[in-house]
Formats: C-alpha cells, sequence, structure tokens
C-alpha cells in the first residue's frame, strides 16, 4: 500500500494479549474458527491483506455480520466468500505487529480456516511502498554483498519459523510496491537495477529453498500504467531476475481517470504481462472509499477480468485491509463501514 500512516498513539501490549483479545471476540461469537479446516481448492484467489488485524482487536475493534453479531475478522470474510490472506511482514518493527510471532498468529488463524496464505515481506522495518523504501536500520551500513546475505537470512527465517508452525504460504512476495525498487539507496531501480534485480533473485532462492512451490511475487504500485511495468520488467528481465509472477495494486481514487478506465487499463496491462514476459500476474493489492457508491461495481468488474483471462493466468484479487473502519489510523479505502460490518462492495467475493 502506497500510503504513509501514523503509528497509533495506545500503549504497546505483547502478543499474549493479542492472542487473549483473539480468544475474548471469538467467544463472543458462536461461529468460532475450526481447527485444521481442509484446504481451500478454489483455483481463483479472492482475499484480502488482514496485516492490521491483531492491532486493531488490542485497541478494542471488533467486526459484525449484517445480523450485527460479533464474528472474527477473518472468518467473516470467509463467509463472504474470501479464500485467501496475505500478511505483511517487517524487519524490526517499533511495536510488535508485522513482526513474526504476530505474523504467526494471524496465519495460523487463516490455515486454521481453510484460507490461502501469502507473505508479503517489505524488507523495512515500517511501511515501504514507492515513496519510501528504507533499509533495516540493522541493515543499514551493510555494503552490497553483505545487504544480499541480509535479505536472504532473514527471508529464510522468517519462512522457516513459518514452516516449523505448519504454515505453508502459497505465494511470497519480495518486496512491497517496488516500482522503483527497494532498499535503497544500493537496490533503487532508477539507478542500479542491477543490483534490484540481484535482490529479487535472492529473495527467490532464498524462498524455493524453504517452499519450493511458493510463487515468488514481484509487486509494483499503479496496475494500470503498463508503461511503468514495461520500464520496470525489461530492467528485470535484462538483469536476469528469477521470479514466477507480476502483483499490481490497483486503487482508482489515486488515478486521473475514471474507475472503469483504470479497470481497462489494467485489464490491457495484465494481458501485456503475460503476453510480453510469459508471467502469471496477480491483484495483489485494491482499495477504494468504503462509502463511494461505485465500489462494488469497481470490484465486480476487475475480479471478471481477471477470470475472464485465458488460460487462468490472472490468479486472484486480494483487498487491502478491507476489515479497516472508523478512519482507523487515517485509512478509509476499507470496505466496512463506520458501525464495522462488511459494506456491499465485499458481495463482489460472492
Amino acid at each position: 500500500m502506497k500510503h504513509k500512516i501514523i503509528n497509533s498513539s495506545f500503549f504497546i501490549l505483547i502478543l499474549a494479549t493479542i492472542v487473549l483479545n483473539f480468544g475474548t471476540a471469538c467467544n463472543k461469537s458462536k461461529n468460532t474458527p475450526t481447527p485444521n479446516t481442509p484446504p481451500v481448492t478454489t483455483a481463483f484467489a479472492l482475499g484480502a491483506d488482514v496485516s492490521w488485524i491483531t492491532e486493531q482487536e488490542a485497541a478494542g475493534k471488533r467486526f459484525f455480520n449484517s445480523a450485527g453479531t460479533v464474528t472474527e475478522g477473518m472468518l467473516l470474510l470467509s463467509q463472504l466468500g474470501a479464500n485467501t490472506i496475505r500478511l505483511r511482514v517487517w524487519v524490526n518493527p517499533a511495536l510488535p505487529y508485522n513482526a513474526i510471532a504476530d505474523v504467526i498468529v494471524k496465519a495460523q488463524r487463516a490455515k486454521n480456516l481453510g484460507m490461502r496464505i501469502m507473505i508479503d515481506f517489505h524488507y523495512s522495518d515500517t511501511w515501504a511502498d514507492p515513496g519510501a523504501q528504507a533499509k533495516p536500520a540493522a541493515w543499514a551500513s551493510l555494503n552490497f554483498t553483505d545487504l544480499k546475505a541480509a535479505l536472504a537470512t532473514h527471508t529464510t527465517s522468517i519462512l522457516t519459523q513459518l514452516k516449523t508452525a505448519g504454515i505453508t504460504p502459497e505465494w511470497v512476495q519480495i518486496g512491497n510496491e517496488t516500482s522503483n525498487g527497494m532498499l535503497w539507496p544500493d537496490g533503487k531501480a532508477t539507478t542500479n537495477m542491477a543490483n534490484f534485480a540481484a535482490l529479487i533473485t535472492t529473495g527467490y532462492n532464498a524462498t524455493k529453498a524453504v517452499f519450493a512451490n511458493a510463487k515468488v511475487i514481484v509487486h509494483l504500485n499503479n496496475g494500470n500504467d503498463n508503461a511503468m511495468y514495461r520500464w520496470l520488467f525489461d530492467g528485470l528481465t535484462t538483469n536476469g531476475a528469477m521470479y514466477d509472477v507480476i502483483g499490481m495494486s490497483l486503487y482508482p481514487s489515486y488515478a486521473s481517470t475514471d474507475w472503469a478506465t483504470v479497470n481497462n487499463n489494467c485489464d490491457f496491462n495484465m494481458k501485456d504481462m503475460i503476453s510480453r514476459y510469459n508471467k502469471e500476474v496477480m491483484i495483489v493489492e485494491v482499495g477504494m472509499p468504503w462509502d463511494n457508491t461505485n465500489c462494488n461495481a469497481f470490484l465486480t468488474d476487475i475480479i471478471a477480468k481477471c477470470k475472464a483471462i485465458p488460460n487462468a493466468k490472472s490468479l486472484g484479487v486480494l483487498y487491502w485491509e478491507p476489515q479497516c473502519y472508523g478512519n482507523w489510523q487515517g485509512y478509509s479505502l476499507g470496505a466496512f463501514d463506520n458501525s464495522g460490518k462488511p459494506t456491499r462492495a465485499l458481495d463482489a467475493f460472492r
């Protein structure tokens, strides 16, 4: 996600409290997830990044179905038709959220619901997006050889801990919205595309060493911008980068045209990426203001366009933090209303 978010001001809660709050929320509802649910077999991924969910719960946020019954957030999304959960990973965050223990808590919940899992490595201590790709503080003084080694070690460590916990991600994202590379300045694409490609390949190799069948994603913002995608992926191709899937963000609010044109341009771009690079594509982030009356039409249309791409080369559509409501941390592009209930936008998942 490309937005800068203001950190919460409430006190730091330990992860044990997060788990306790989760249990309390589930006890309030009869819709408690059943452990060891058989895995989802749906080929097309529909789902959401819900990385904020434990932090929301710790702050007292609760989620409600259409009848007003308190329902655990991932379960509620599953009941609405979602089959996939995406989770971001930070290296050494200031708060415990998005560090490995928190990621495992959320991934285990998704697994217990039979949901598929995507891991999104930011390779930063905080938000990584087109305007900010800061190295983790612990990596700041490393030379490029050691920087690649640190990326590999971090990737291997996180994925190995997930594997030990019995969690198998289906997709692993190397970097977040890397339209100008990552781990600046070393991996900035406009100044050193070869370095950026080497970082991508390092993450690819580390991923495959732990989960050989996981698909590795390179993720850019503005999925409607074909020229940017051609520039970046031509550069990665020239420099021998290894990856499996081209991931896209799509936020009509940040485009200069209407949502229908954004979707049409994204459709063209997806088909071009498949043809030009012989890769699969996936929309890993979408969002629109929760009270926009076009949100359902936007989401329904882009899902239909993805499903219509020949040979199932478009893998899915994920909403970014749809469970956010009440202007949570300044974010208003979720898909829940101010009472904590899903809007009709998510009817598109059905």
